[in-house]
């Protein structure tokens, strides 16, 4: 992420602004610690932390001298007076497949979602899209440990349903599956939804989750960035390496073009938003942000575009 943000000040060339690299030794205290060298040293703008549990201790130093922040953790929580997160959050993926799935007439949705932090996240998100969609939540079961006992409950009420939802990573996602082919439902009858959590090796070499949809940013942008972070260090960047190139990229933009105001609330939460190497993006005044996203479809050759990226954000 260190590297990516090098890269955007070099490709932007813009000589205005100095990058202020702090290391927040993975601990609350080390990130307070770094926020506070950092706006002594004259920040006017914080890019990061990553963890959630070390945002609140920088958004504390942050808030004292009036300075924004702009994370990369997907707590979404933790947002707000002045902390934007520039993250995937999962109440993306969900607005954008559920939205897309309405449109081609699917509107019956069962669901199976993890219990734990994500799963919460995606539950709260999904029971507010569908129905704002036109839609109903035919069944909605949450699994831990023991995935059988809700696939059977959901498998059993899929008659009702045009489209089944499963919120998970790879390895779980084609757990689920094969629990719920077990319990005697045909996958092949349902349009299977997810997120981007589905972008995975695993999820591709399935048979069962063939033709699923889910939401994600489009992969060419991810693309054309790692083959000039590859020209640049040598190396394949990790996928949030993006976060921080865009958070520099915006940082010089603004800078450019907006004066003393550049990082003010106005500016950082314009509703015609941003783009980025992930496309479309803006900060709502709540500090989360909502995602210009692609609609993906599973083939055993991976993830193929079926709807692109919206060019701007509707009213």
């Amino acid at each position: 992420m260190r590297n990516a943000a090098e890269m955007a000040l070099a490709e932007f060339q813009n000589p205005s602004i100095q990058l202020l690299i702090k290391d927040d030794n993975g601990s609350p205290q080390g990130a307070q610690q770094g926020a506070q060298q950092a706006v002594d040293e004259g920040a006017e703008i914080i890019l990061g932390p990553l963890f959630a549990q070390s945002v609140p201790a920088v958004a504390q130093v942050a808030r004292a001298r009036g300075i924004p922040v702009i994370a990369f953790s997907t707590d979404s929580s933790i947002a707000g007076r002045g902390v934007y997160l520039l993250s995937f959050l999962p109440e993306s993926d969900v607005n954008r497949i559920i939205e897309y799935s309405a449109s081609i007439g699917k509107r019956s949705v069962a669901a199976l979602v993890p219990e734990n932090a994500y799963g919460n996240v995606v539950e709260a998100a999904l029971k507010a899209a569908v129905p704002r969609r036109g839609g109903r939540l035919v069944a909605f079961e949450k699994y831990g440990s023991d995935r059988a006992t809700p696939a059977r409950n959901v498998a059993q009420q899929l008659g009702s349903a045009d489209a089944l939802f499963i919120a998970d990573d790879g390895d779980a996602v084609v757990a689920v599956a094969d629990a719920l082919t077990a319990a005697g439902a045909n996958l092949r009858n349902i349009q299977l939804l997810g997120t981007g959590l589905w972008d995975n090796p695993r999820v591709y070499a399935s048979a069962a989750l063939q033709g699923g949809l889910y939401a994600a940013p489009d992969p060419a942008g991810f693309r054309g960035f790692s083959g000039r972070y590859r020209t640049k260090f040598g190396g394949e960047p990790v996928r949030t390496a993006t976060l921080a190139y865009d958070a520099v990229a915006l940082v010089a933009a603004l800078a450019r073009t907006q004066g003393t105001t550049r990082f003010s609330p106005d500016v950082l939460t314009n509703p015609s938003g941003f783009a980025g190497i992930d496309g479309l993006f803006r900060f709502r005044a709540d500090g989360t942000n909502e995602r210009g996203l692609a609609v993906m479809k599973v083939t055993a050759g991976g993830g193929v575009a079926v709807a692109g990226s919206p060019k701007s954000f509707g009213a």
